[in-house]
C-alpha cells in the first residue's frame, strides 16, 4: 500500500528521519540543505542514467568534504534534495520515515566524499537499527555457509 501525505507532513517525516540520522554525522554536517520536491525532472533523470521505468529517491548536489581545498568556503549550502512521489509510490506510511532516512543516509554520504560501498553498508546498518529486521540476503548467504 502506497503512503499519499501532504507536503508539510512529508517534510515532519523527513524531520524525523534527520534526527534517526547517528549524532556522530549530523554533528559534522555544515552549509547543508536539505529540500523537498515532488519528483526529479526528466532531464536528471536522463543525466543521472536512471533506467526507464526506475526513479530517483534523493540527490545529493554539491562538493564533496574530501574534494573541497583549503580555498573553499563563501558558498551557498550544497543540497540534499528527497523526492516524495517515489517514496510515497515506494513505502507504506509505516515505512515512509525509515526509507526517507536511508536515502538521507545514502545522501549525506555523498556529502561526505564515501564510496557507494561504504555507503551501502551503512545503509543496512540503519535499516536494521530502524527495523528490527535482519537483510533477507545476509541470511540466505548465512544459511548456504552453513
Amino acid at each position: 500500500m502506497a503512503a499519499d501525505v501532504h507536503r508539510e507532513t512529508f517534510e515532519g517525516l523527513v524531520q524525523q528521519a534527520l534526527r534517526s540520522i547517528p549524532a556522530e554525522f549530523r554533528d559534522r554536517i555544515h552549509n547543508l540543505a536539505i529540500i523537498v520536491e515532488d519528483e526529479p525532472d526528466a532531464r536528471l533523470l536522463d543525466q543521472m542514467e536512471v533506467p526507464p521505468g526506475e526513479t530517483l529517491f534523493g540527490l545529493y548536489h554539491g562538493t564533496p568534504l574530501t574534494e573541497r581545498g583549503w580555498d573553499y568556503g563563501n558558498r551557498l549550502p550544497d543540497r540534499i534534495t528527497i523526492y516524495q512521489g517515489p517514496h510515497e509510490r515506494e513505502y507504506d506510511e509505516e515505512d515512509l520515515v525509515t526509507a526517507i532516512g536511508e536515502t538521507l543516509i545514502h545522501e549525506i554520504g555523498h556529502y561526505f566524499g564515501m564510496s557507494e560501498e561504504e555507503i551501502e553498508e551503512i545503509e543496512e546498518n540503519y535499516w536494521r537499527e530502524q527495523t528490527g529486521e535482519d537483510d533477507w540476503d545476509e541470511d540466505e548467504e548465512d544459511d548456504e555457509d552453513s
